[in-house]
Parts: structure tokens; sequence; C-alpha cells
């Protein structure tokens, strides 16, 4: 009895010893999770916070490329262009101040026939020269034409066959040669008029070419005539020409 109530006693000493220790590595435990907890929070937390930083530095980064961008278009578009502009050639100068008492010419054809100035003499000749020209040209042309349609209708008759005389009435080929004689007699005298024609038309162009004309500006203008005024000139009287021979025609016309 006395050996089981001191094997008794001395389970309850050790487990008495043992209780402190067991409590102590309880909280030792607790606290080393707690612990591990915080360092878990710290890690995060440092690091997001690196993290935010890092992404920061770059949009700071970003932004200031962008800004420098945006500085160096205004500057490109404010640059001021210092290139040199070549200055124009100065325009020929106006014809009609060249012209002076030339721009007369401008007037109508019954100015051109019926004025008594002097200075407009030479050219009155000129263009009543050049309208003569015009008109013997025009009678030269006809009378080729003329000539033309001659010698046409003798080669169609000379032309026939055998075969196509031989049907022509008897009448039409008794007349055939004679047609033949007529047409050559014809044709002879038509040629002495082409040829007169051509002849009045050559003596007609004297006094119409460009000389004659620079001439009769000269002796009309009060400022030098130069190869422009002479082209004006040529062009302007060109219609005064063609009115000028219409009328002559219009007389000779019965």
């Amino acid at each position: 009895m006395t050996n089981r109530k001191t094997l008794f006693a001395a389970l309850a000493a050790l487990a008495l010893l043992a209780s402190p220790a067991l409590a102590g590595a309880g909280g030792n435990g607790h606290g080393g999770g707690n612990g591990g907890g915080n360092g878990n929070g710290g890690g995060n937390a440092g690091g997001n916070g690196g993290n935010s930083n890092g992404k920061s530095g770059a949009s700071h980064g970003k932004s200031s490329s962008a800004r420098g961008q945006v500085a160096k278009a205004k500057t490109d578009d404010t640059t001021v262009d210092k290139t040199t502009k070549v200055s124009s050639v100065p325009k020929e100068k106006n014809i009609h101040a060249k012209l002076g008492r030339l721009n007369s010419l401008q007037r109508n054809i019954n100015a051109y026939m019926n004025s008594k100035s002097k200075k407009f003499a030479a050219i009155q000749a000129f263009v009543t020269q050049s309208a003569k020209a015009k008109v013997a040209q025009a009678a030269a042309e006809a009378a080729q034409e003329k000539l033309d349609a001659l010698n046409s209708q003798l080669n169609a008759l000379t032309s026939l066959t055998p075969e196509q005389i031989a049907a022509m009435t008897p009448e039409d080929q008794a007349a055939l040669p004679g047609k033949i004689t007529d047409l050559e007699a014809e044709i002879t005298a038509q040629e002495a008029e082409v040829t007169a024609a051509n002849e009045a038309a050559a003596a007609a162009e004297v006094g119409t070419d460009d000389a004659s004309l620079d001439a009769a500006l000269a002796d009309m203008a009060n400022k030098p005539v130069d190869a422009a005024v002479t082209s004006w000139a040529q062009g302007v009287l060109a219609d005064k020409i063609d009115q000028t021979a219409a009328a002559m025609q219009a007389e000779t016309t019965p």
C-alpha cells in the first residue's frame, strides 16, 4: 500500500514538472505562427510597394518622353522658312503701252478708208494692196479649179472603152469627136487664163510683205516698232484686209 501511494505521488510530481514545459511549447508555437503571418504581411507589402514604385517610375519615364515629342513637334511646326525666294522675272510691258498711235489700227473699216490723216495713209495703202492681192489669189484659185474640171471632163471622154462607145446612141457617138475637140480648145484657153491669173496674183503681192508692213507701221507710229508690235498689227489688220477684199469682190460680181 505504501509503495502504491509512493508511486502515485511520484507520477503526480512528474506531471506538475511537465505542465510548464508543455505550456511554454504551446505559447512559442502560437507566437511563431503570428510572427510568420507578420513576416508574410511585411513581404507582400514591401514587394507590392516596390512594384508600385517601379510602375510609377516607368510611367514617369513615358510621360517625360511624350512631353519631349510634343515639344519637338511644336518646334518643327514653328520653324521659320529662311529659304531665299527668287524674285519673279518682270512681266513684259503691256503691248498697248508700246503701240502709242498704232492703237488706232483697231478702228473699224470705214475709219480706215475715210481717214484723212497723212500718218494713216501708208497703212491704208497696205490694207488696200493686201486686199487686192487676196482677191487676185482667189481669182487664180478659181481659174485653176475650172481648168481642173475641164481636164477631168476630157479625160472621161478620151477614156471611154469601145464597149462604152458602142452602148451610146448613134447621135452621141457622132457628137463625141466634136466634144473632145471643143474641150481641148477650152482647156487651152483656160490654161492661158490660169497663167494670167497667177501672174496677176504675184504682182498684187508686191507691197504686202512684212517689210512693207513694218515701213507702214513706222510711218504711222510715234514709238519704236519691234517684232511684238508687228505681230500684233498683223493680227489686227487681217480682219480689215478680209473686209476690204470682200467689198472689192462684191463690186466686181454681176
